[in-house]
């Protein structure tokens, strides 16, 4: 079981990096994603936002802060969907793609505040 426990945390935070690191390679898509967003657009967001989802995924690979990273990773995910996802669906050029990454960061948002309740609860004592 702990094979698998480790398995699913690789599996959970390397995706964030590799979006974290888009952040940084692609910057002028995600800003034009924040065009219509409720968020204020500027690169400065886009790369910090990409560091912080990087710095986030290395404490769960490593299995530090992992609590932390999880409830961290869980308030970005909720502030996207309101600020960027949402306002986004009301305009035909942007619906698909904002739906898709709706539904895709509100799984992760519910998985991240799993892992952080999970994490919290105290462990069974043996006896």
């Amino acid at each position: 079981m702990k094979q698998l426990a480790i398995i699913g945390r690789i599996l959970f935070a390397l995706p964030f990096a590799v979006i974290g690191l888009t952040h940084f390679l692609m910057t002028t898509q995600f800003l034009e994603m924040l065009s219509h967003s409720l968020f204020p657009g500027s690169i400065y967001a886009v790369i910090l936002s990409g560091a912080m989802l990087i710095v986030a995924s290395i404490s769960i690979l490593i299995n530090k802060y992992v609590k932390v990273a999880c409830l961290w990773l869980a308030g970005m995910l909720f502030i996207i969907i309101v600020s960027i996802h949402i306002p986004n669906l009301f305009f035909p050029e942007h619906f698909e793609q904002a739906l898709n990454q709706l539904l895709k960061d509100s799984a992760l948002l519910g998985a991240s505040l799993m892992i952080s309740f999970y994490l919290s609860t105290p462990k069974a004592v043996k006896e």
